[in-house]
């Protein structure tokens, strides 16, 4: 660790930890202990309506309900997660309004975009108690979003706030989804969960809390799950777990708390797949590649070679297994005070992680060829380096030199390429939070001010591989070679080795460590009943340091081969990088509430998001700082049961980077760019709502409807924008949203729920011209549970009807130009009906 990165992670320690214990030494019993942010209190305030449960901690100075809060939040119980029976984190969000998901790439690693932010993950912050587990929104391969952070009994709730105060309470947050977890308290209550998939999904949930002693509990809790995966290829998808465990003092005054994670899970990667033939779109590849079940991941990829040359000119390789998939091993410590003063509320935070991430995926690269004419491309060069007696090129199932010939022809007539991705990260982040609060009268009102410091440090380190396959069009393909045949049938020669299309194509390696630090403000003045305003400003200042390892193409000399031919070797030379962006985010916010069941309100904030500190790491990589301008007004009304929140938005990005880099057929790499430098906006409405008519019945739902488009974009090589300005942005929809009715009753002394889901995702476009459209589609889910006892007995099921849908499109190669057709032909599609039967017992 550099000397300067441990100065800063010591400073942060010091100022989080020694809070705790000097204040609770000196200070004076206050009258009123402070509310514990990481469990909603044991009994609302008094007069509240819809927000009685609805406690809120997140983006605000102090717990208070989510109807008297200037900014549009969600909070998501463990009850309300049992109704929404979410596959996944990233599809738990999606019922929240303003957030679209595209929930189609397994257990992790999913899309989740947020309403007037036109990017992936869409500067969505991930929480744990207030902080997150790795301080940027992306490591290598890995996103600290669902990535890190999964779901289970020991989360107690999940609280998302849109635009709003939070580019205030976290860094290049358009956006927070902070996971409270279950603190012990003094009854002991626990819950067991077993839950069986026809996906071949076995997992078990757990969860205990208790008194230890006097003021003093514990909460444990975790999950183990093995499952096929929704689209199996050959071999599980997702293997491991994690288990969470904490101890709470309360305090005269206060509450420290000392939790502990430790997760090791593999997840599979699921990416797009061909549908339909590029010859004749018209023409269904579903006989080859199953819509719903089809997959491109294969065990002819858990043996997988990939050499290339490093620095010094040697020769050197790795053996890479598919079914090993996105590997995450990290442990996670964390410190968590608050106290009150005589009305000083001082919360000091402290975590850091440590871990592991190895990633293994095979991605998507160009459209099925035609076999003949893909095998006619490479002729020339077969005959320029094995010799002018080579008559055709054949194809043969990979390390067989022929010996067992595959013919195209008695299947689809096609054969496609696909990229193997190989990923190694090791990475550390350690993060604190400081903070005073404090309330004080003056002649015009009350004002609520808090002041903080954030400070990071973190870092990893970066080792990829990524090499071309040769495979066959079906599901869990074959590898191929490609072969040189004399006229006579001989092998000459191959284009292809043990179906490798090009060797390491792409390789990286370097490193990147950082350190950080932010002082934020707030002040929400009430000025009288009903009226508030609240304003904040956060800045921060980072330093980034690391190396990258430059490259060039090399051929590896093996003259049976065309595959080693176009390989990336290190040049030996390393380059050294820094840099120290700083940005500053503020916002102002009023709200008036009419009566006790109506109000609004309106708000205005910049959000400016610094390079990333992978820059350093890279070579020449694109250094823009993104700035946001964020406007919002919401109105809102609460009648017991029933509520409706609406929020109108507009976010205008300027700059705004619009540039991209597309896979290369010929070099294998993704060295196609279209730098595109401008403006992005989004203007639309955001509606939560809940009616109860009766008793038995209630219906939830949220709507989404914007204007994502892109405008004045301004291009450095010559390429027209006028052709994309107005454009929509890629893959963000003008219209999504769902609605979720329930019916609960009583039948004699068990308690029946029934309830749906029906989702929609509108009109899409895979490129930046808006040339291929992947259609919109509607989804519909049904689930029932029976409560007896202590026992719940629950059975849910999705996409009932087999709803065809595609995401994503094939993002390597059609954001420029499409893909060759009006509407996508490639693409990740929904997942096909599937059930899960859920069990469980609390006590």
């Amino acid at each position: 660790m550099k000397r300067h990165q441990l100065a800063a992670g010591a400073a942060t320690a010091a100022l989080c930890i020694l809070a705790a214990p000097v204040a609770a030494q000196t200070a004076k019993p206050a009258a009123t202990a402070t509310v514990d942010t990481t469990t909603p209190p044991a009994d609302p305030p008094q007069g509240s309506d819809d927000g009685a449960t609805d406690i809120i901690v997140t983006g605000s100075a102090r717990a208070q309900r989510r109807f008297d809060v200037s900014y549009a939040i969600n909070s998501l119980s463990q009850a309300d997660v049992q109704k929404i029976a979410p596959k996944s984190f990233a599809d738990l969000l999606g019922t929240v309004p303003g957030i679209q998901v595209e929930a189609t790439g397994g257990e992790v690693q999913n899309i989740t975009r947020v309403r007037g932010i036109p990017t992936d993950r869409g500067y969505l912050i991930f929480q744990q108690d207030g902080l997150p587990l790795y301080h940027e929104i992306d490591g290598v391969f890995f996103n600290s979003g669902e990535g890190m952070n999964r779901y289970d009994l020991m989360t107690e709730r999940v609280e998302i706030v849109r635009g709003g105060p939070a580019p205030i309470y976290a860094s290049s947050a358009a956006a927070i989804a902070n996971n409270i977890t279950v603190s012990g308290g003094p009854v002991a209550r626990g819950n067991a969960q077993l839950t069986l998939g026809d996906t071949g999904l076995y997992r078990l949930d757990a969860m205990q809390s208790g008194p230890i002693g006097d003021n003093s509990y514990f909460a444990i809790g975790g999950f183990l799950r093995q499952h096929d995966g929704y689209r199996y290829g050959g071999f599980p998808s997702d293997k491991g777990g994690q288990i969470r465990a904490n101890l709470k003092r309360d305090l005269a005054n206060g509450f420290v708390k000392v939790s502990a994670e430790y997760v090791n899970d593999h997840n599979v990667f699921y990416l797009p797949i061909p549908i339909a033939d590029p010859r004749n779109p018209s023409v269904s590849l579903n006989p080859y590649i199953d819509y719903f079940t089809g997959t491109l991941n294969s065990p002819s990829l858990r043996n997988v070679n990939i050499k290339y040359r490093d620095g010094a000119g040697m020769m050197q390789g790795m053996t890479r297994d598919l079914s090993d998939g996105r590997h995450m091993r990290f442990f996670n410590a964390a410190v968590n005070y608050e106290g009150d003063f005589d009305g000083w509320k001082v919360s000091a935070k402290l975590g850091g992680s440590k871990g592991k991430s190895s990633f293994d995926a095979f991605y998507s690269t160009t459209n099925p060829a035609d076999a003949n004419t893909f095998a006619a491309n490479y002729l020339t060069a077969a005959r320029n380096a094995f010799g002018a007696s080579v008559a055709r090129l054949g194809y043969a199932f990979a390390g067989t030199n022929g010996a067992s010939a595959y013919d195209p022809s008695t299947a689809s007539g096609l054969v496609m390429s696909g990229q193997y991705r190989a990923s190694e990260s090791d990475f550390y982040s350690v993060q604190g939070d400081l903070s005073v609060t404090r309330r004080f009268m003056t002649g015009i009102g009350e004002h609520d001010v808090r002041v903080g410091v954030y400070g990071a440090f973190y870092g990893n380190t970066l080792d990829q591989a990524y090499q071309d396959m040769l495979i066959e069009v079906r599901s869990q393909p074959r590898t191929l070679d490609l072969l040189a045949y004399s006229a006579t049938g001989q092998v000459l020669g191959s284009v292809t080795q043990n179906g490798v299309l090009r060797y390491t194509t792409t390789r990286n390696k370097g490193a990147a460590d950082a350190q950080m630090i932010a002082f934020y403000a707030n002040d929400t003045w009430e000025i009288t009943n009903g009226l508030r305003v609240d304003a904040g400003v956060r800045t921060e200042r980072y330093g980034y340091k690391g190396f990258a390892l430059p490259t060039t193409q090399v051929n590896l000399g093996d003259a049976t081969t065309l595959a080693d031919d176009t390989t990336r070797a290190f040049t030996g030379q390393v380059l050294d990088q820094r840099l120290s962006p700083s940005v500053t985010n503020w916002t102002v916010g009023a709200n008036y509430d009419l009566t006790n069941h109506f109000g609004a309100y309106g708000r205005i904030s910049t959000l400016e998001v610094p390079p990333q500190m992978g820059v350093v790491s890279s070579i020449n990589p694109t250094i823009v700082k993104t700035k946001a301008r964020q406007y919002e007004v919401g109105l809102k009304a609460s009648f017991g049961p029933n509520y409706l929140y609406a929020t109108g938005f507009y976010t205008k990005f300027n700059p705004f980077n619009a540039s991209f880099a597309a896979f290369n057929p010929v070099t294998g790499r993704n060295d196609q760019t279209l730098p595109f430098i401008g403006e992005a906006s989004v203007k639309g409405v955001e509606v939560d709502g809940r009616v109860a008519p009766v008793r038995w019945f209630a219906l939830d739902g949220s709507v989404t409807w914007q204007n994502p488009e892109y405008a004045n974009l301004q291009n450095t090589s010559g390429a027209d924008p006028s052709a994309v300005n107005g454009n929509q942005i890629i893959r963000e929809a003008k219209f999504f949203g769902n609605l979720r009715p329930s019916v609960d009753f009583n039948l004699g002394e068990q308690r029946v729920s029934v309830f749906g889901r029906f989702e929609w995702v509108g009109r899409r476009y895979v490129d930046l011209f808006n040339r291929t459209a992947m259609p919109g589609y509607q989804t519909v889910g049904a689930g029932a549970s029976v409560d007896s006892g202590p026992w719940r007995l629950q059975v849910v099921g999705d996409n009932l009807f087999n709803a065809h849908g595609l995401t994503e499109g094939n993002t390597r190669t059609d954001q420029f130009a499409g893909q060759g057709s009006g509407e996508a032909i490639y693409g990740r599609p929904l997942f096909g009906r599937n059930f899960r039967l859920i069990v469980s017992r609390s006590w």
